[in-house]
């Protein structure tokens, strides 16, 4: 999580680190400077081509009235104003508008399409004018910081080119109109705000010229992208506690979205026939394009290779299997090209993926993981994910995903503090065991955890576990931690000393934090109160955290914490708006990865 989130002390408080760092510059490297600034280039044309027919539309309809050259200052049109009065920064909504081409003209839908526009290009802004600065001697935690921000401006600017293709019916040259559902934009708008989130996050605690720099580019971002959040939920769809859950339909206890029988497949509807065979099937059964095997006798010896190895923006899902054998590679990451990857263990404990990178080796959070995953579509099955830094090294990840429609299913993900990162996109993890102290599953990705053992471990002295830290910042983001028909267990250590050591479901991250535990068992280490504060009373108003028909000896709701944003769930169609098929269901993706999976509450 961000660097200056501590584990929580007696107090249930957190600290922060702060850390001096001193920044120089060196000779410029010309030919690095060069490439990147290619990139970028690049990046920008392919934007602006996305981009220029709604503008250059606009623009003729406006004609030569009310231009940026004019120096009196224009009152905005009824639609503007009715618009900008559905976003949540209304003042800049308004001011920015009025000095966009062609919204002096537009009608309310027109403004839809503008304001996704003109995010997209403060983004690709922010990105051309903050990659050169890569060249610049860092501190490696400002290093750490930097890098993270430019993978995920480059991450952001995909997910609204995206978006922006989805809401203007843009026609392919095979005359089809292509793009995604509501569900999908309001998902990619999300890990947009998500991704920007992180960056800031990653500079805090430190200071220099690297830091002001960016900082000032990135300025207005986060509130270009609320807007159009709020906006685009505005425009249609149903609200439940602030947040849309548009879209989506409740499947039949018996029938998926092909009218196959549940019964009879026992298969999600986001994964295809393939998919559904390759999770279900033996080893060997499978025919891997990519076979990673440490004695040499596979397709290559390393993880990293297979990766470098497989396509970029595959359409088919490319299998690398990793035959028994403990990796461990640095900077092990499907970045978002490679998509489609699904990766085959020999079983948890058998295919371990592992590292020991932490926030005490100058690192953020965000680049302590073992591995890493923004590729949609990712699939990972029988393999373990681990970070051994132990406790005392405090933020150490071991699995992060950023990918959008991924799959971890059968895997064990080991670590301390931060073990699962869910960072942003639609995830889905079945049959896993995850183990972990503070915050040890993480994130604003709307995830659904099913039919998984989550094992809370003994921590260091004086600290409280806790389960969850999820760290939704808009009311419009549609995310969330989902944990349904699972095992919240203590491991022996833990069980033995769990009165020295109160255990937690969860803290609020951020102000609209939003996390459920359903029809799950909980053991006698969960403490009576259940959540735990942040920061006194911070988001206990505003955040949403929910029980439904629990069991067990730590499931008793007597005790529970009387903050305004909790709640005993008891009505049976609000639980189902975490389920499967509602909370994560979007263009049907889950049942074409063959995983196993509970559309709706109970079998």
């Amino acid at each position: 999580m961000a660097y200056d989130r501590l584990q929580p002390t007696e107090s249930g408080g957190s600290g922060a680190t702060q850390r001096q760092n001193h920044e120089e510059p060196k000779a410029k490297n010309n030919k690095r400077k060069i490439v990147i600034l290619s990139v970028v280039a690049v990046t920008m044309i392919i934007v602006s081509a996305v981009c220029a027919g709604l503008v250059i539309g606009l623009r003729d309809r406006e004609g030569g009235a009310g231009s940026v050259g004019n120096q009196v200052r224009r009152k905005p049109t009824q639609a503007i104003s009715r618009t900008c009065s559905k976003a949540r920064f209304p003042s800049l909504c308004v001011n920015s508008l009025l000095d966009f081409p062609g919204s002096l003209t537009a009608n309310e839908q027109d403004l839809v399409h503008i304001s996704f526009n003109m995010t997209l290009q403060h983004f690709s802004k922010a990105l051309y004018t903050t990659t050169p600065i890569s060249y610049l001697q860092m501190h490696p935690r400002v290093r750490s910081a930097y890098d993270d921000c430019l993978e995920l401006l480059q991450d952001s600017v995909d997910a609204l080119s995206r978006s922006l293709s989805s809401v203007v019916i843009v026609p392919s040259q095979d005359g089809d109109n292509k793009g995604g559902s509501t569900q999908d934009v309001m998902t990619w708008l999300s890990a947009a705000l998500t991704n920007h989130d992180t960056c800031t996050d990653g500079f805090e605690g430190v200071s220099g010229t690297v830091k002001d720099q960016v900082t000032d580019e990135l300025k207005d971002l986060s509130e270009f992208v609320s807007n159009c959040l709020s906006i685009f939920a505005a425009s249609g769809g149903d609200d439940f506690s602030g947040v849309p859950i548009q879209n989506r339909r409740l499947l039949s206890s018996d029938e998926d979205l092909s009218g196959e029988s549940m019964e009879e497949e026992n298969f999600p509807k986001w994964l295809g026939r393939k998919e559904r065979q390759l999770l279900s099937s033996p080893v060997s059964a499978i025919q891997a394009d990519i076979i990673v095997s440490k004695d040499g006798k596979g397709t290559v010896k390393t993880i990293s290779e297979a990766i470098k190895k497989a396509p970029e923006h595959s359409t088919r899902r490319i299998i690398i299997y990793v035959r028994a054998g403990r990796y461990e590679e640095d900077n092990l990451k499907v970045g978002r090209k490679k998509t489609n990857l699904m990766f085959i263990g020999d079983g948890k404990g058998k295919t371990v993926i592992t590292g020991g990178k932490s926030v005490s080796e100058d690192l953020t959070t965000f680049h302590t993981a073992s591995f890493a995953a923004t590729g949609s579509g990712f699939i990972a099955r029988d393999i373990t994910f681990e970070n051994y830094a132990g406790p005392a090294k405090h933020q150490a990840v071991a699995l992060r995903v950023g990918a959008d429609h991924a799959v971890v299913y059968r895997c064990n993900i080991i670590g301390y503090q931060d073990t699962l990162y869910v960072h942003s996109n639609r995830q889905f993890y079945r049959e896993c065991d995850i183990y972990g102290t503070v915050d040890f599953i993480f994130g604003n990705a709307a995830v659904v955890i099913q039919n998984c053992n989550i094992y809370a471990r003994k921590p260091m002295a004086s600290q409280k576990n806790t389960v969850t830290a999820q760290n939704r910042k808009d009311p419009n983001q549609n995310t969330g931690i989902s944990i349904h028909k699972s095992r919240i267990i203590p491991t022996p250590d833990l069980a033995a000393a769990k009165a020295s050591f109160p255990t937690y479901l969860g803290r609020p991250w951020k102000m609209y934090s939003r996390t459920v535990f359903m029809l799950s068992y909980m053991g006698d280490h969960i403490h009576p109160r259940g959540w735990l504060e942040w920061n006194a009373n911070f988001a206990l108003d505003t955040l949403y955290y929910g029980e439904y028909k629990n069991n067990g000896p730590g499931a008793a709701v007597g005790q529970r914490v009387r903050w305004s944003g909790y709640r005993v769930i008891t009505s049976e169609t609000e639980a189902s708006k975490f389920t499967v098929a509602q909370f994560i269901y979007g263009s049907s993706w889950l049942p074409s990865t063959g995983v196993a999976f509970l559309a709706g509450l109970q079998d």
